[in-house]
């Protein structure tokens, strides 16, 4: 089930849940504690499975046609079970409700290592439509290139 969070404590509580268990992707404490700050003032959507919070996506919309993804994360043990992608779905009606019509995402770009982990992230990014639009060198850091990522909604 996915349905919306309104209370800050609780979004800021589940960021610092889920991301913390994925330190692969999230490798910063302290990009974790901004992350879990941010997320207070955004809309959060998330997926529960017998009364637990298992997934996550916060949404950040830039007036006046395109909303980004934030943060989107699911519990480590329950990858590759469709969460993400239903997650995703429900952030694009929800975006498309609010009168949008672009969808966004910022991911690391290929630092020509072998890290997995990030190639199935934007192969995830590309099942679900989502097309390459840049690649920021030093938006992040220069050992962090930044990948832009566009989805157009229909």
């Amino acid at each position: 089930m996915i349905s919306e969070i309104t209370c800050p404590q609780m979004k800021s509580d589940l960021c610092t849940e889920i991301m913390s268990d994925l330190p692969e992707w999230f490798e910063e404490p302290e990009g974790i504690t901004a992350c879990a700050k941010a997320v207070t003032t955004l809309p959060v959507l998330a997926s529960t499975s017998d009364g637990t919070c298992i997934g996550f996506i916060a949404l950040k919309y830039h007036p006046p046609a395109a909303a980004e993804i934030f943060v989107i994360a699911t519990k480590k043990a329950r990858h590759g079970q469709g969460i993400g992608r239903s997650l995703l779905k429900a952030a694009e009606a929800h975006i498309r409700e609010s009168g949008y019509s672009l969808l966004t995402v910022k991911t690391l770009a290929p630092r020509g290592k072998d890290e997995p982990h990030l190639d199935a992230t934007r192969e995830f990014y590309a099942r679900n439509g989502f097309l390459k639009a840049e690649v920021f060198p030093t938006l992040w850091a220069e050992t962090h290139p930044c990948l832009f990522l566009v989805k157009p909604l229909k």
